[in-house]
């Protein structure tokens, strides 16, 4: 069978674990080890390590509280079919963290979760990856490492730093561009979209739960590079 040239696993990889709104928690019951999976809803941090809002009462969060080992499964809910759809299965160790901006970061995803995200028994847990296996067709199967599916971050601090507020501009002042982002240069259907998330790799866009991932021409580091890069998208957008 010759290869697929066109079929690049880093960037399918990338594109569901961003554009993913939940998935599949896979952990282990103590003290036995027997497997355990529950529904969860996702987010990501700027490099791309999975996020979960989590309940102390969850049997999952008891469970990663004895064994920090998870696998956690993200697909692209295609219609029709499931198994023709692609998946990619994340595997790591999960621990809460406290940074308040990791929280902003799932809220901006996940916004009816800020009703209870404040309550004492939830946190944040983020997944530090290790390796991941994608599934994305007949002959597309492939093992990456965590730094083959993770955003490297060098560089970008002050993209990073910058990020809240290049989110409310673009919310407030450029609807009208994300639309077009979304259904000029990806084929989404018309309606309300926002921004939701913005790193050195592109750009997340989201209406209701249907998320999209506008992939950047070169890697943007700083304000200035964004604004330049999103203005030429949107040109692009436009003259479609």
């Amino acid at each position: 069978m010759k290869p697929d040239s066109a079929f690049e696993p880093r960037l399918a990889a990338k594109k569901l674990l961003r554009e993913a709104r939940s998935g599949a928690l896979a952990s282990l019951i103590p003290p036995n080890g027997d497997p355990y999976c529950s529904l969860v809803n996702v987010a990501t941090a700027a490099d791309g390590s999975p996020l979960l809002l989590l309940s102390k009462l969850a049997v999952h969060t008891k469970n990663i509280l004895a064994d920090a080992r998870v696998s956690l499964m993200l697909d692209e809910r295609k219609q029709g079919d499931p198994l023709e759809g692609a998946r990619v299965m994340l595997m790591g160790t999960i621990a809460a963290d406290s940074d308040p901006y990791l929280l902003r970061r799932y809220v901006w995803r996940q916004p009816e979760a800020e009703m209870f995200a404040g309550f004492a028994d939830f946190a944040i847990y983020r997944i530090a990856l290790t390796k991941a296996h994608l599934v994305a067709g007949f002959g597309r199967i492939v093992d990456l490492t965590a730094g083959e599916v993770l955003t490297d971050l060098a560089g970008a601090e002050a993209l990073v730093e910058a990020e809240e507020s290049a989110i409310e501009h673009m919310n407030t002042d450029h609807r009208e561009a994300l639309r077009l982002y979304a259904t000029k240069l990806l084929g989404g259907a018309d309606g309300d979209w926002l921004c939701v998330g913005v790193d050195p790799e592109g750009l997340e866009l989201q209406c209701g739960r249907t998320a999209l991932r506008l992939a950047f021409p070169q890697r943007v580091t700083g304000p200035g590079p964004l604004r330049a890069v999103l203005k030429t998208l949107a040109e692009q957008a436009r003259a479609l």
